[in-house]
């Protein structure tokens, strides 16, 4: 069950619950493997097409009463030659709404299952989803020992990160928003893309992005915050140690169209990588806010 606060509204004072109205509640996906032919797609076939370019996959999915139609999934390489940067593209073939999103990932990886699994989600309600490769195909991986994470993270330099990312959105922009299709672009975020996701909004204030939403961000630099124009969506757990709510909290103080939303007794991780059916109820809520937020600050706007 979620808690929700608006803008500076203190978290837990007159806690607002949040219904899902678009959405009945879904079984979560089985985690995707692009790696293969064929695989299945929340109980739908999946297949891609190899190139000489790119790969190309589709993905025919119906979420309940709503029919994910044809979701088309490229790979790309963004930038100059020599200094390109890989990442997947997921677009709804029919019912395309014209608007860009770009997802950060975790630690984990643009390759990882389950943010695969979340963007063509997205996608499927009708977006163009863009997952860059934030770590240059140097993702943290499970194999690893616990003991080298800070020395694996102190090599992702942040300036490079943001500059790549921002590398993708200029993909983004030429393809979508020059097109005359998407006024404004979204970003959604997930741990280490939660706080990625603030330097980006900070750094764009409002000029491109038309509404962030970021999941339970780690090593969020809270002085940011007065930079972001564009509309915030903060998620997370009351049980998580890598996102404090009182960092969420300080962060919507200073934006001026923000709200948290707190998922009582939840850790990390539990919105794209749930682990059990209660972590799947809240999963499924936390999506329909996050679907209501881009409606509400991005659709209506573009």
């Amino acid at each position: 069950m979620a808690m929700a606060a608006m803008g500076s509204a203190p978290l837990f004072t007159a806690p607002e619950t949040i219904k899902a109205p678009f959405l009945k509640p879904l079984p979560t996906p089985p985690a995707l493997s692009l790696s293969r032919s064929n695989v299945n797609c929340w109980g739908a076939s999946l297949s891609f097409t190899k190139t000489k370019k790119h790969n190309v996959c589709c993905c025919q999915v119906k979420l309940e009463d709503e029919a994910c139609e044809l979701v088309n999934g490229v790979e790309l390489s963004i930038g100059d030659e020599g200094d390109s940067i890989d990442a997947y593209l997921l677009t709804a073939v029919k019912n395309n709404n014209g608007t860009g999103i770009l997802l950060l990932s975790d630690v984990f990886g643009f390759e990882d299952s389950f943010t695969r699994d979340f963007a063509y989600r997205v996608a499927c309600n009708g977006y163009n989803v863009l997952v860059p490769d934030l770590f240059r195909g140097d993702p943290w991986g499970k194999d690893r020992p616990d003991a080298s994470f800070e020395q694996w993270i102190g090599k992702q330099d942040r300036n490079r990160v943001i500059k790549d990312t921002f590398t993708s959105v200029e993909w983004m922009v030429n393809e979508f928003v020059a097109a005359g299709i998407s006024k404004k672009l979204g970003v959604i975020g997930f741990c280490y893309g939660g706080s990625l996701t603030l330097d980006i909004l900070a750094k764009d204030q409002g000029s491109l992005f038309g509404a962030g939403i970021s999941f339970y961000g780690t090593r969020i630099n809270t002085s940011l915050s007065t930079k972001i124009k564009s509309p915030l969506l903060l998620i997370s757990g009351n049980d998580d140690p890598h996102c404090p709510v009182s960092v969420l909290n300080n962060v919507a103080e200073n934006v001026e169209k923000s709200k948290v939303v707190v998922f009582k007794g939840r850790g990390h991780g539990f919105v794209h990588r749930p682990q059990s059916p209660e972590e799947d109820r809240d999963a499924e809520e936390a999506f329909v806010i996050m679907r209501s937020w881009l409606n509400d600050f991005l659709l209506e706007q573009n």
